[in-house]
């Protein structure tokens, strides 16, 4: 009876060499990585996954490291934002400790306020800003998207206003004055005219606004300008108000059908840039940070673009909104909270980084002392001679107050999947009458509501307590 070959050497023959050699390698790379030793700082960490704030940051730290001692430096780390926000949350859920300091986006903010308000990583700043009485010094609204059930858990980098941006050289080739404009509507019956078929083929080439129902920012910014809202001041969700079901009902009947007035030039695209260019698109929904990537990506447009307020969904109503934001958080796990709340505030309230910001990336700053900066009120090229951070810090006192809530990215997709599936009904009815279609978009409304409520309360930390969940009340 022969013997049969054991696993290993049957394995081992059918190994080609390339096996081996790449065996080889990764052993080799494992006993380099492991042996290699790991990178200590002195001082502080500070994490940030926002690469164009860095040159700004660079020579206040430098300035900063060289007025401290060595146990307050601060070494700023540069993260990939997904790495960034996986490091954090994997720290704060753990409770191992993360960097010193770490500035994050409102989307990934919001996911650190998801338990309750005690086990939050950041530490609460709420009675630092009051007791040194930065909540008068900075912009309101701004605070907004770091508070979560009361407490301020971050300072605010930013405001990101938002205005319309126009193609000022079609818009007054065509003789309009936009002095006259003050609604939505009054926008759409003064620029219908521009929305042209150049080649004949019965269909417009040229359209009035760049929004699309899958563009969830800026149908986000529409609603908080319409005074809508996914949470109320309780973080409960009201997906279906009957704000939002009209603003959504207004959005969809822009998208398709005989009225349809929009079409899709997405950011950071070289198709939506080239339709840009093109004059495809004549106005675009712009906070102030977007300005300053058209300058980067579109210089061609400069001296072809002006700003003016959003206009507003109802006469006498908000003329801007917000999109986007950053915060300068400290963890709990922090090895030293004095000095990096120091440091913060060396930092966000410095003179310096808000013109800096302005001059660089067109952001402005939420301390309102630094408004009457004379940067904003430089004229801007690119906006044909307007004073673009003025026109901005005109509308940051009236930005909506945003939530933080953390399910406010899973409402938003709601919302999103109710509006495409009202662009459907609208394209299958022929329906393009906001009132008549309002019914409908209840309905959407209230299931996407639905669908959001069963997510939160599962989570037992932010929803509210059953009566058989409250306590007694004391005798």
């Amino acid at each position: 009876m022969s013997r049969q070959p054991s696993r290993f050497k049957i394995i081992f023959e059918a190994a080609s060499p390339a096996v081996w050699v790449l065996l080889v390698i990764a052993v080799l790379t494992t006993l380099y990585v492991w042996q290699r030793p790991a990178r200590r700082y002195d001082g502080l960490i500070f994490w940030t996954s926002a690469r164009a704030h860095t040159p700004a940051y660079a020579p206040l730290i430098e300035t900063w490291n060289r007025n401290h001692p060595v146990d307050s430096k601060v070494n700023m780390l540069l993260l990939d934002y997904g790495a960034l926000e996986r490091r954090m949350l994997s720290g704060f859920l753990s409770g191992t400790p993360v960097s010193d300091l770490i500035e994050v986006e409102r989307n990934i903010a919001g996911r650190a306020f998801t338990g309750p308000v005690e086990d939050v990583g950041f530490i609460d700043l709420t009675d630092r800003l009051r007791n040194e009485g930065l909540l008068e010094k900075i912009n309101a609204p701004s605070f907004g998207a770091w508070t979560s059930r009361g407490r301020i858990f971050g300072l605010p980098h930013d405001v990101h206003p938002v205005l319309l941006a126009y193609r000022a050289d079609i818009v007054e080739a065509a003789g309009i004055d936009v002095s006259t404009i003050e609604t939505w509507d009054d926008l759409i019956r003064a620029f219908r005219p521009l929305m042209k078929d150049f080649d004949g083929d019965g269909r417009p080439d040229r359209f009035i606004l760049n929004f699309w129902p899958t563009n969830a920012d800026i149908t986000f910014a529409l609603l908080l300008q319409a005074g809508g809202q996914l949470f109320d001041e309780h973080d409960r969700p009201v997906i279906d108000s009957e704000i939002n079901a009209r603003v959504i009902t207004t959005l969809a009947t822009w998208s398709t059908g005989s009225t349809r007035i929009s079409v899709d030039a997405p950011e950071f695209s070289a198709a939506g840039n080239q339709l840009r260019l093109q004059g495809t698109v004549i106005a675009s929904v712009m906070p102030d940070w977007l300005a300053g990537v058209w300058k980067i990506d579109l210089p061609a447009l400069s001296g072809k673009i002006k700003l003016m307020p959003l206009p507003a969904w109802t006469p006498g109503g908000r003329r801007t909104s917000a999109q986007g934001g950053s915060m300068l958080g400290i963890p709990k796990t922090s090895r030293d909270p004095e000095a990096c709340w120091a440091f913060a505030k060396e930092l966000y309230l410095s003179p310096q980084l808000a013109a800096e910001s302005y001059r660089a990336l067109s952001i402005v700053t939420p301390v309102k002392q630094f408004w009457s900066l004379p940067v904003f009120d430089e004229p801007d090229a690119y906006f044909a001679g307007q004073p673009a951070g003025r026109l901005f810090i005109n509308q940051a006192p009236n930005v909506p107050v945003r939530s933080s809530s953390p399910y406010g990215s899973l409402a938003m997709a709601r919302i999103n999947d109710a509006m495409l599936s009202l662009v459907t009904y609208i394209e299958a009815t022929g329906e393009t009458d906001v009132e008549k279609l309002l019914p409908e978009t209840r309905r959407l409304l209230a299931f996407a509501q639905a669908q959001v409520v069963k997510q939160i309360d599962r989570n037992v930390f932010l929803r509210p307590a059953t009566n058989a969940e409250k306590p007694a009340a004391s005798k």
